[in-house]
């Protein structure tokens, strides 16, 4: 996706934001967001495809090329091989032995 497309989907949404009546822009926006619960989900599912692809059971690249390849924090690389799908407010602290 080039920069031009990530703008025109920014520029969408900025225009939802504009709409005056604020009946039909609270429902603009809650059509939008129950849409991209399911996009979330499926966009996630490749997101982490193409980690582990990249990763490569270990012959590939390391997690932090990998997110700075994609773009993304190296905690959601790490989250994709532990296994966490939630968001990170929900995360499970960890705890180290002996403490």
């Amino acid at each position: 996706m080039s920069d031009e497309e990530v703008r025109r989907v920014t520029d969408a949404l900025d225009e939802i934001e504009q709409i005056t009546d604020r009946e039909a822009r609270v429902r603009a926006q809650s059509r939008i967001m129950a849409e991209q619960i399911q996009r979330n989900k499926a966009w996630s599912q490749e997101r982490s495809a193409l980690i582990r692809e990249l990763w490569a059971e270990g012959d590939g690249l390391s997690y932090r090329q990998i997110a700075e390849r994609l773009g993304i924090k190296l905690s959601t690389v790490q989250d994709v091989f532990r296994g966490y799908k939630g968001s990170g407010t929900a995360r499970p602290k960890t705890t180290e032995e002996g403490q």
